[in-house]
């Protein structure tokens, strides 16, 4: 037997699971409050002795972690166009396992620095110009920063003749600064991949300090990554397998349902599928993660209640709109709160459908019309997930749900938006027991047995809609009652 323990300090609950990588086989799994102000300490014991009571106490070989414990890794981003310089950062934050709070472009204004310091980011990451091109807004953006009272550290990753001077004038200042190759050195060429390997060396030397997790880190040999990170690894893994003999599902796409946000990952070129099609725009990482800040269980509950409207929850969950909005606000006030009864549990279940559904369509790309020289003419924008095959759902909603397969359904193609390239036919499978974010730590260093366990935690969970559905849509019929 070779045991790992594997470890996930969430922002609500600390979970455990153990393997054997001989196997490999999940041995058992434990679960407690997450307990932030002691350092993670009195939470892991905890969990620590449910896990033993299940499977007794082992020599483990390493114990890994992943923590978004204490609101995770909160990353500011600026550039020069944000279409362009400020969406490549963002996308280099969000890659790395950050979670954007805040999106700057153009020159920075005293304003905008007053607004960067009162949202205390863990992490600065100031982008501007292709290489050769513009110069002075990542040096005026540089030294606005630099005259601040900032003490989050900074990463330049912008034009590579002006990043030096940027980084001379943070570091003069005091800043903690460090300079990675642009995150966009030419239109049209993504380089996110230095800036996300320095997001994650930060996040290892400093962050874990800064917010206290380095107290329970003296008890395992680490905390190796964000959450986030460990989640898109196992997109990654399983979607490209470990070598021949373990042929990964190919490109996928996996939807995370958390309290606070709806994450969502996707692992696909999405280049146009069509011959007529033409794409416009920044391209996209074929390895894909956008967070949904407004679309949640709990905490942002009254969001989707305000995006979507009482009546749409009510007709989803067989309540009146009433009854909604009181359901909606006791979520919103509770972070904790679990449903009592089937109403509760059919809200919760609706809940996640419009969740799944809203960030799936703000993930994927679009088609549009446009008039060309030539006549109509179709562009893409974003990634084409038409004929993605395969459809992944993970979170307590979808775990404890008697239909996760129609809150799934919320990441399927809708007629009735058919310019969001969502996919048509994938199969839906379900991260039956939550395993994906800690099993993710494996891929790295044992990535044939980090797949098999991967593989192995999911299960089918149905087709993806009938025949008389594929002809008009995903429909909205009331969904049943949760397993409680």
């Amino acid at each position: 037997m070779r045991p790992y323990l594997l470890i996930d300090f969430g922002s609500t609950y600390t979970k455990l699971t153990a393997v054997d990588l001989d196997g490999p086989a999940v041995l058992g799994t434990g679960s407690a409050r997450t307990t932030v102000a002691d350092g993670l300490v009195a939470g892991y014991r905890q969990a620590l002795r449910q896990l033993e009571e299940r499977v007794g106490p082992l020599d483990y070989a390493k114990r890994l972690a992943a923590s978004s414990a204490a609101g995770g890794l909160r990353i500011v981003a600026s550039g020069l166009v944000p279409e362009l310089t400020g969406e490549a950062a963002r996308q280099a934050a969000l890659g790395a396992g950050g979670r954007v709070i805040r999106t700057f472009g153009f020159e920075l204004t005293p304003a905008d620095r007053e607004e960067l310091l009162e949202l205390q980011p863990d992490l600065v990451l100031l982008a501007g110009g292709t290489d050769g091109g513009n110069r002075e807004i990542l040096l005026h953006n540089a030294r606005l920063l630099a005259e601040s009272g900032l003490a989050a550290p900074v990463i330049v990753a912008g034009n590579r003749a002006a990043a030096p001077e940027a980084a001379g004038l943070l570091a003069a200042a005091g800043k903690l600064v460090y300079e990675t190759p642009n995150v966009l050195p030419r239109l049209g060429v993504l380089n996110t991949g230095p800036a996300q390997q320095r997001i994650r060396e930060i996040f290892l030397e400093r962050i874990i300090r800064a917010k206290g997790l380095d107290q329970v880190a003296t008890m395992i040999d680490g905390i190796v990554m964000p959450t986030p990170a460990a989640a898109l690894q196992a997109a990654v893994c399983l979607a490209d397998g470990a070598g021949p003999e373990a042929p990964g599902l190919g490109d996928l796409l996996l939807v995370d349902v958390g309290g606070a946000t709806t994450d969502v990952h996707s692992v696909a070129e999405g280049l146009p599928t069509r011959a007529d099609v033409t794409l416009r725009g920044l391209p996209e990482p074929r390895v894909k993660r956008t967070v949904e800040g407004d679309l949640g269980m709990r905490y942002s509950a009254p969001a989707v209640l305000e995006a979507f409207g009482p009546e749409r929850l009510a007709r989803l969950s067989g309540l009146t709109p009433a009854e909604v909005e009181e359901g909606i606000a006791e979520r919103g006030a509770d972070p904790n709160y679990l449903p009592g009864n089937p109403a509760e549990s059919t809200l919760d279940a609706a809940l996640g459908f419009l969740a799944v559904q809203g960030a799936v369509e703000r993930h994927a790309g679009r088609l549009e019309q446009v008039f060309a020289p030539q006549g109509m003419a179709l562009v893409q924008t974003g990634k084409d997930l038409s004929r993605l095959r395969t459809v992944i759902g993970t979170g307590g909603v979808l775990v404890h749900s008697a239909e996760p397969q129609r809150i799934l359904r919320g990441a399927l193609y809708d007629p009735a938006a058919a310019a969001v390239l969502k996919p048509q036919e994938p199969r839906l499978y379900l991260d039956r027991n939550y395993l994906l974010p800690t099993l993710g730590l494996l891929a790295g260093e044992h990535p044939r047995e980090a797949f098999q366990l991967l593989k192995g935690a999911l299960a089918e969970a149905g087709p993806a809609r009938s025949e008389a559905e594929r002809r008009t849509g995903a429909g909205e019929k009331p969904l049943r009652a949760g397993k409680g």
